[in-house]
């Protein structure tokens, strides 16, 4: 058994070491070869996948870069010292993938998948396969705590019930917002915030005067014109982080980071919609071959193909959310410090776009809508950060991760805050049992989701029957 866990652990270390950006063309190349596609197609797919990945980091990386000193600067400013340093989604990644339970979430994420596909509890094919180690993540926490290889296994499994419960949930939604038919994002970062974006649209629906706001990016690009466009409000918005950040005491040094921090921003709102459709151009052909895969095994039976979320960061109104948020959320970080927030937002900044993305679509793509759901998840993510930081140090010390900078702890925006960490690190302090009895609850879940989703099968029929009905009324009577 340890032979076999440490070759697994070198493989999974090795192609954390080359990252997603290689990774996945890899792992795409296979998977598309095993989806029936020519090497030649499965190649071209893997690469261009590869590439839109790289696109993209370049991007985040340039806002992270650019953000992040601003950050910093008015946490300064305003004399708040957290402790809690925020290390972003790629050490996360490295970090959960260098675990023990990292080394063997492949494997168990596939056959969970293959199983919950056979038994009808999910309709979502997940081929993000990189993504998994958002559930190993969970599990190396919840095995921390628990001090159990297994449970930290078995709550891995259970936090990829849920995700793809909520996947499943969600894609009607996805699909028609972004237009993207037969999608569904079971990604770990952002599926688990439309348990708050539904219940907060049905309070925003009810508010008088606010439910008819239309802050949507057409709705404001026509008021506005020009100013409305998103690079012109990445633009404005570089100037006001800057300001708040930099402020203006020495002009010549201040106003130079602050317009170049202006334009990057109106650069990250230009290009990511770019780099996200050279990613789309290699996901097409190998959703489309994942698609005709399981239709052939499965007859008859409606599938999704699960994706990275990435293919949505680039929607206009994500972006235009997340850009405002950047400067609330180290607001919001720094006005809850007396309250026990200890995490400084710094790195994940760039990765707000991941943490709206499906929650955006739930709003109708209203801005204010997903700027207030937005902060309030932001605020409680804080609280669970700052609560897991200390187990979060520790599993990142045992695998490896040394940028701790000493005796400072580290947690991350992107699952250190995130809500589904909050609950499984809950339950685990509970005792190790208690996954069990959450293993009950997201089958249950998932049950009531894929019944959900015949009920809606039954009403599309019945529209679609109605309308073909009409159609061929009209044509007779013409």
């Amino acid at each position: 058994m340890n032979i076999i866990e440490d070759i697994l652990t070198n493989i999974t270390s090795y192609l954390t070491a080359l990252g997603a950006s290689v990774t996945l063309p890899i792992l795409i190349t296979i998977f598309g070869m095993i989806l029936g596609q020519k090497f030649s197609q499965a190649l071209r797919a893997g690469v261009l996948i590869g590439i839109g990945f790289i696109g993209i980091n370049l991007v985040i990386g340039l806002m992270a870069g650019t953000v992040g000193p601003a950050a910093q600067a008015l946490a300064v400013n305003l004399g708040v010292n957290l402790t809690v340093l925020d290390v972003g989604w790629p050490a996360s990644a490295a970090i959960a993938f260098g675990s023990t339970i990292g080394a063997v979430i492949i494997p168990v994420g596939i056959l969970v998948n293959m199983l919950l596909l056979w038994s009808g509890l999910t309709r979502t094919f997940n081929i993000d396969l990189w993504n998994f180690w958002h559930f190993a993540l969970v599990g190396a926490l919840v095995g921390a705590v628990t001090d159990n290889f297994w449970i930290g296994i078995a709550a891995a499994a259970v936090h990829m019930v849920i995700v793809l419960a909520l996947a499943d949930l969600s894609a009607p939604m996805i699909q028609k917002y972004f237009n993207f038919p037969d999608i569904s994002f079971p990604h770990g970062t952002s599926a688990p915030y439309i348990l708050f974006a539904i219940p907060f649209n049905w309070v925003f629906d009810r508010i008088p005067g606010f439910r008819n706001l239309k802050a949507d990016p057409q709705t404001i690009e026509k008021r506005f014109g020009v100013f409305g466009e998103s690079m012109i409000l990445g633009l404005v918005l570089g100037i006001i982080i800057g300001l708040a950040g930099f402020g203006f005491d020495n002009p010549r040094e201040d106003s130079i980071a602050i317009l170049v921090l202006a334009i990057s921003l109106a650069a990250v709102l230009l290009l990511l919609p770019r780099m996200v459709s050279i990613l789309m151009e290699g996901l097409i052909p190998v959703s489309d071959s994942a698609r005709e895969f399981v239709q052939k095994r499965f007859p008859g039976r409606k599938f999704y193909i699960g994706l990275d979320t990435a293919i949505a960061v680039g929607q206009p109104a994500v972006l235009a959310t997340s850009l405002v948020l950047v400067p609330v959320t180290v607001l919001i970080a720094i006005a809850l410090a007396p309250l026990g927030n200890q995490v400084l937002p710094l790195v994940d900044l760039a990765t707000l776009p991941f943490i709206v993305a499906m929650m955006v679509p739930i709003f109708r793509g209203n801005i204010v809508r997903s700027v207030i759901g937005g902060a309030i998840v932001i605020a409680i993510g804080l609280f669970i950060a700052t609560a897991t930081a200390p187990q979060f140090t520790a599993i990142a010390e045992a695998s490896g991760f040394s940028d701790t900078q000493g005796s400072q702890l580290i947690s991350s925006l992107v699952d250190g805050a995130n809500p589904l960490t909050g609950l499984f690190f809950g339950v685990a302090n509970l005792g190790g049992w208690t996954i069990a009895v959450l293993a009950v609850l997201s089958l249950g879940f998932a049950y009531w989701v894929s019944r959900l989703e015949k009920k809606r099968d039954i009403v599309r029929a019945q529209v679609e029957a109605d309308a073909a009905a009409a159609s061929d009324e009209e044509a007779a009577k013409a």
